[in-house]
């Protein structure tokens, strides 16, 4: 941590204050020495000018077009979308912020308290925007001050970035009058909705089509979700190729060479990687990733970067820990793949969303029953009413990516997951087998063994294509792989 500056003036840590859009004191900490007036007039003189490199965001075109679209949905009203805030990690250290997903969709902003308001055909960004050197903020605010956490935009630079016009965030509550009929996207800032008040089917509803409007991804959108699995592609060559330093240190040091690549590349992971090794894979979200890599064993990796837009990917591998699969891991892996293609198959335009999944499904229901675990035929688990084969694949097939790593969540359910796929859209195709290590009902060999194969497939006119095929699915080309990685 940084040198303190600063004062006493702040709350109590367990009494935090009903805070404005802007704060008239700056944010200071208890343990903060006293500023002297002398100190202050001094640091608020002897300074010049400077510009922020920001270039036009290649964003600016696609974000105008989904903005009129928005507002096309809801005509005479006014849309309120802001990007969030700062959220406490412990006691006055952050998160590192991430802006909510439909702010940064509409306008490709990424600062922290914006607030993007569309009404009458109009779009106005209200921002906070680089410290004032006539205040104190500049140089003892440790959120929003320059010496602490480095130089915001002025309202101009946003603007001419972004290319939407671009106010300063004080004006916003004077612009949230009872004059219009008025949407929020809530939750996301409570000092925000604390403005406007609530009304949940509007609200709602605004949510919703949000959610509908990303189903779909343009070009653009394609470039940076293909981007986003690009890297995902180094990160996992990555991870192999420090296989001597895994085997010796265990899941995290995984989980920690994917993410600098991650950050080397893009913004951060989309998600939090999950590295499985034996047992560990059969828990579906494992991230505590503080296990060993243990020779002999299955490791499940499923990881993903965020790209510098904000999308993402969402891919997984199940590797041999000593680099080849024996015969029995080999069979079991070889059905998830067929599971997988069968998956893979159902993608096209006007095909159920679900179609994968239910693929997917059959070709696992029986291969357990070829195992001999199925209590009942094939045909029989796989019934709705049944559905028994689940206990060793768990999870849905697919989800939809983007933005989100479970993107367009809000969607209306009979569009999705109920609806059919278009051209454009975008998701992933993920059949796992499950054998937990304490599962009486398979045989002893099988149990604390975890697959799941995941890939990325944007639907295409004719079918689909794979956007993380760059990393091998095949058992012997991951053997291949594994092994030129690793010299």
């Amino acid at each position: 941590m940084s040198a303190d500056l600063g004062d006493s003036q702040t709350q109590d840590a367990q009494e935090p204050r009903e805070e404005a859009l802007v704060d008239a004191e700056p944010h200071v900490e208890s343990h903060d020495p006293p500023v002297p007036d002398a100190y202050a007039s001094f640091m608020r003189t002897g300074w010049g000018e400077r510009e922020l490199d920001l270039p036009a965001h290649p964003i600016t075109r696609w974000a105008a077009a989904r903005r009129d679209r928005l507002a096309a949905q809801f005509p005479g009203e006014r849309l309120v979308v802001p990007a969030g805030g700062f959220k406490v990690r412990a006691n006055d250290t952050d998160y590192r912020f991430r802006a909510e997903t439909a702010h940064t969709y509409l306008s490709g902003n990424q600062t922290t308290d914006a607030v993007l308001v569309l009404e009458g055909g109009e779009a106005v960004l209200y921002a906070r925007p680089r410290s004032s050197r006539a205040t104190d903020e500049f140089f003892r605010d440790r959120q929003y001050g320059e010496l602490w956490a480095g130089r915001r935009p002025s309202l101009r630079e946003i603007s001419d970035s972004l290319g939407v016009e671009t106010r300063h965030l004080e004006e916003l509550p004077d612009r949230l009058d009872q004059s219009a009929k008025t949407r929020v996207l809530r939750g996301t800032d409570p000092r925000v909705d604390r403005l406007v008040p609530g009304d949940r089917g509007r609200d709602d509803e605004l949510a919703r089509v949000l959610s509908d409007l990303r189903l779909v991804k343009d070009e653009w959108e394609l470039g940076e979700l293909q981007t986003a699995c690009d890297t995902t592609t180094l990160g996992f060559e990555d991870s192999v190729r420090e296989w001597d330093r895994v085997l010796e240190h265990g899941e995290r040091w995984i989980e920690g060479t994917f993410f600098r690549r991650a950050r080397a590349h893009g913004n951060d992971i989309g998600y939090d990687s999950i590295v499985g090794g034996g047992a560990h894979a059969t828990t579906l979200h494992w991230t505590d990733n503080s296990g060993p890599v243990t020779p002999g064993d299955l490791l499940l990796l499923d990881m993903g970067a965020e790209a510098t837009s904000l999308y993402t990917a969402d891919v997984t591998r199940t590797l041999p820990v000593d680099g080849r699969f024996t015969p029995l891991q080999r069979d079991l892996y070889s059905l998830v793949l067929a599971a997988q293609e069968a998956g893979f198959e159902a993608v096209r335009p006007g095909a159920a969303f679900r179609g994968a999944h239910e693929a997917a499904m059959s070709v696992l229901a029986h291969g357990l029953e070829d195992l001999g675990l199925l209590p009942v035929s094939a045909e029989e688990a796989l019934s709705p009413d049944s559905r028994v084969y689940a206990r060793w694949t768990l999870h849905g097939t697919s989800h939809m990516l983007g933005m989100d790593v479970h993107d367009c969540a809000a969607t209306d359910p009979a569009t999705y997951p109920g609806g059919e796929l278009a051209e454009g859209m975008v998701l992933t195709v993920e059949p796992g087998l499950y054998f937990q290590e304490d599962d009486l009902l398979v045989p002893e060999e099988l149990r604390g063994t975890g697959i799941r194969i995941e890939d990325d497939l944007v639907v295409t006119a004719d079918g689909y294509r794979n956007l993380s095929a760059a990393l091998p699915r095949d058992p012997g080309a991951v053997e291949e792989w594994m092994g030129r990685l690793r010299g």
